[in-house]
């Protein structure tokens, strides 16, 4: 290695590990800070909202979510080059630039308005598909970062009414899967690519003020539309709100979010809205949640529950590594499977988190076949084990190499991914529980399992262990779910004399 070049990595290497990461809050624990500042434009909503709605959003369990626009069309490739040869990831790929771009790209992407004509999309029946997965709410893209709508908005012409389609694909939506008892999140890119008021850094001059005070009207403007327009909404999911602009309209965004819940009681917002006066995001300087819930477990997970302070979150994933709108090609990369989606979803659920898996139809308005599969699969298993999926919370037993935990009230479930060779599910329980398993079943057949106490007799164990006892006849191809019922203790073992040593 030259010199020059192992002096850049090692530079590299330095930054990595001295430089502090901006979203330190979902690498690890949540850093506190040193001392308390105040703060004008902090939280607007309690800490910890009790109302219905939020009370709702906790018992959801499973959700879909939906990218879908005009880069559906070239479905993450154009003229034969895809992201793996240079272009953007699907819903970015208007973003595309340097050598590998087709001649005035954005000029070609901003005109294929013209022809989205998804003839097939039906929101009835994507609906019914999304009731049938089991999911409880769906987050849909109402406008991404290319700026066009899905929405006949009166503030915008690059919008569905435009298009040969006509027909306002939000309304379809939001209708349909009311109608199946399924709540309704709109998402709303903040960000605009075409848009010649908006800038990515703080506005200086008064013309740049003056555009981008244009703009944050411009968005007003459309976010009230979106809960005028769609009042069975339950909430909007925000992206597209990290630029340096965005951040200095603090004053601006703090009043906006009044305004947006004033007109709509009960909306509930994620994290990403807005930030503080210190430029603070999803978290105020005084480490306070901006919104109702924790939005940035984006492909991500907690490393454990105490990471989560006790706030609401839920966790976004896609199917291929990070494939949110259409692909044309799956081919070559690793797509999650049925089990691995379930995992995480039992992960989620184990932590209080909402686990929402991402679809991307294609410009005719189909979901993948591989979609369709995972929908159908997913929803087959959570019927079969909705008790462990929903109402259920966290649990205070040790994690476990099984699986996981989740538990209502003297409940217990164990979704088991991991079964023991011997067939012994061994239940760690702390000895200052005052509840132990005391009964089990396996909630799939109903069937009753055994339950027998396991003294190990580990000097300075602070556990003590329950057995349960897996018929070798029971056979299972995908995680299944022990319910245990919980109570007190049978009986205290007799204390043993302790050798001396």
């Amino acid at each position: 290695m030259k010199n020059s070049k192992k002096a850049s990595v090692l530079l590299f290497l330095g930054m990595m590990i001295f430089t502090p990461f901006v979203n330190a809050q979902w690498t690890g624990p949540k850093r506190k800070p040193d001392s308390l500042r105040t703060i004008q434009y902090g939280p607007i909503t309690p800490a910890h909202r009790t109302d219905p709605q939020m009370e709702a959003f906790r018992s959801y369990g499973l959700g879909q979510f939906i990218h879908w626009g005009l880069y559906a069309i070239p479905g993450n490739e154009w003229n034969g080059v895809s992201a793996r040869g240079g272009a953007a990831a699907s819903e970015w790929i208007r973003a595309w630039g340097g050598p590998t771009a087709p001649k005035d790209w954005k000029n070609i992407y901003d005109n294929l308005y013209k022809q989205f004509n998804p003839k097939d999309f039906d929101a009835k029946r994507w609906a019914k598909q999304a009731k049938d997965m089991g999911a409880r709410y769906v987050i849909f893209t109402t406008k991404h970062h290319d700026g066009f709508a899905l929405w006949p908005t009166k503030y915008s012409d690059y919008n569905i009414a435009k298009t040969p389609y006509k027909k306002d694909i939000v309304k379809q939506v939001v209708d349909a899967y009311t109608a199946e008892g399924i709540d309704v999140y709109l998402y709303f890119s903040v960000l605009e690519w075409n848009n010649p008021d908006y800038m990515g850094g703080t506005p200086k001059t008064a013309d740049e003020k003056k555009r981008f005070d244009r703009f944050l009207q411009y968005t007003r403007n459309q976010l009230l539309e979106l809960v005028t327009n769609y009042p069975q909404i339950k909430g909007l999911w925000f992206d597209g709100t990290w630029d340096a602009s965005w951040k200095s309209a603090y004053d601006f965004t703090y009043k906006l979010e009044k305004e947006l819940r004033d007109k709509h009681p009960g909306l509930i917002i994620g994290s990403r809205f807005r930030n503080d006066e210190f430029g603070a995001r999803h978290f105020d300087s005084n480490g306070r949640l901006l919104g109702d819930y924790e939005q940035g477990w984006e492909r991500k997970m907690p490393g454990s529950y105490e990471w989560l302070d006790g706030n609401d979150w839920d966790c976004v994933m896609t199917i291929p590594p990070n494939g949110w709108g259409y692909m044309k090609d799956w081919s070559g990369i690793y797509t999650k499977t049925t089990d691995d989606l379930l995992d995480m979803l039992m992960r989620c659920r184990s932590m209080n988190g909402n686990f929402v898996i991402n679809f991307g139809p294609d410009g005719n308005g189909h979901m993948r076949p591989e979609e369709d599969r995972i929908a159908a699969e997913t929803g087959a298993w959570v019927r079969r084990n909705a008790a462990a999926v929903y109402e259920s919370r966290h649990s205070g037993f040790p994690a476990s190499n099984y699986g996981y935990f989740t538990q209502k009230d003297s409940t217990l479930y164990l979704t088991v991914f991991n079964r023991p060779v011997n067939n012994i599910l061994r239940i760690s329980v702390p000895k200052n529980f005052k509840q132990v398993p005391v009964s089990a079943l396996l909630l799939e057949t109903g069937g009753r399992l055994d339950v027998k106490p396991a003294d190990m007799g580990l000097d300075l164990d602070k556990n003590t262990y329950y057995d349960i006892l897996l018929p070798s006849s029971f056979q299972s191809s995908r995680a299944f779910v022990i319910r245990m019922e919980l109570g007190a203790p049978a009986k205290k073992a007799g204390k043993l004399m302790d050798a001396k040593m």
